[in-house]
């Protein structure tokens, strides 16, 4: 039985990453030994995207294979509270079709999504039913 989703970021500067994670985000975690920190992230949901795609006349296409990104459930107030401990963004907002999108800054990792959705995310759906 799968119990949770077990996420990894990859940092040339895992201390900044952590620190960031930790003080930043401020997602409850423990360390494990050593420094190695391991946060919980809450709810979570994995969705399944094509390589390759065509939308709206136009096309696109990707050698990526994992993307992490983190959801909210108000855009400009997130982003204000995390200037506020420190967090820099990448870019300008960017309107989706399912979702407003910024690139949060990582330090040490690159970047990562945050975005608020404009779904009604199963992560947080109390009687979702298998659709098989």
């Amino acid at each position: 039985m799968i119990t949770a989703l077990h996420t990894l970021v990859y940092a040339d500067d895992p201390d900044a990453a952590r620190a960031f994670f930790r003080d930043v985000l401020q997602l409850p975690g423990v360390d494990t030994g050593g420094g190695w920190l391991i946060f919980r992230t809450g709810p979570s949901e994995l969705g399944v995207h094509p390589s390759s795609w065509e939308y709206g006349g136009s096309t696109g296409s990707t050698d990526q294979r994992f993307d992490l990104s983190v959801m909210c459930d108000d855009l400009t107030a997130t982003m204000a509270e995390l200037s506020g401990r420190g967090a820099a963004f990448e870019g300008d907002v960017a309107e989706e079709q399912w979702g407003s999108t910024v690139q949060l800054v990582v330090p040490g990792a690159g970047t990562m999504t945050l975005y608020q959705p404009k779904y009604r995310p199963p992560a947080f759906e109390e009687d979702i039913q298998p659709m098989w």
